[in-house]
């Protein structure tokens, strides 16, 4: 029976999947619009449980990072349908071009940060910026006070997960890069601009951000401190 069900589960998903009109990622009304410039395009997403999305176009390559855990069955057009699980915080790669829905199948919403790569067909085919021989595309780095993880490189932008205790101030890069900094737990951070940071510039305001907010950092962070009384954990994407 049990078998029964879910073959029946999958048949009514491929008949929904034919049957509905295909939009934009814009005009999926679970996808909201919350930062867009020439290098990113960021949505926030939610789907509660038992719900999906309309069938919609990813024309660019993705990241993708879970705010909670959640388990959605992912229906690409023209191919089966396919159960995902996500812990929070996970962060994910997925290149373009292809039309898909999304149906929450778990107990708790579904709910990520989408991270459009406008740029994605000129940074897949410019030199590369990272070094693998310094791990620059893949290592775990021990701070004082916290973690710094490279997720990964893909479409020659570096991906890194960041955990800081309170309180705590880190160097991160002596070549600033734009970076797209997403918060994966309520946070407070100082971050200041390279360019200005000076003993006869104002003092820093600290940026508030809640789960799954975002901020453009155009010069890059360094130092950067958690301002805050809990660990901050957030990922960035760091471009050319």
């Amino acid at each position: 029976m049990k078998r029964l069900a879910l073959f029946s589960l999958a048949a009514t998903l491929l008949t929904a999947q034919a049957a509905a009109p295909e939009v934009e990622i814009t005009n999926e009304p679970h996808h909201h619009l919350t930062f867009e410039n020439k290098s990113v395009r960021v949505f926030n997403v939610e789907v509660d449980p038992n719900a999906e999305t309309l069938t919609h176009w990813h024309r660019h390559d993705y990241i993708a990072i879970a705010l909670g855990p959640a388990e959605v069955t992912n229906v690409v057009k023209d191919k089966p349908p396919v159960t995902l699980k996500f812990q929070d915080g996970e962060t994910r790669f997925t290149p373009a071009t292809f039309a898909h829905f999304v149906r929450d199948t778990g107990p708790q919403p579904f709910r990520n940060v989408t991270i459009e790569i406008l740029e994605d067909a000129n940074l897949r085919n410019s030199n590369a910026i990272w070094d693998p021989a310094k791990n620059e595309d893949r290592a775990l780095d021990i701070l004082e006070g916290g973690t710094k993880q490279i997720l990964f490189v893909k479409d020659n932008v570096r991906v890194s997960e960041f955990e800081l205790q309170p309180n705590v101030t880190i160097q991160t890069t002596p070549h600033p890069h734009p970076t797209l900094l997403v918060a994966i737990t309520d946070l407070t951070l100082y971050i200041e601009d390279p360019r200005t940071h000076g003993s006869h510039q104002p003092a820093p305001k600290p940026h508030h951000l809640d789960v799954g907010a975002s901020t453009w950092l155009p010069f890059g962070f360094n130092p950067l401190t958690n301002a805050g009384p809990q660990i901050a954990k957030f990922v960035t994407l760091e471009f050319p």
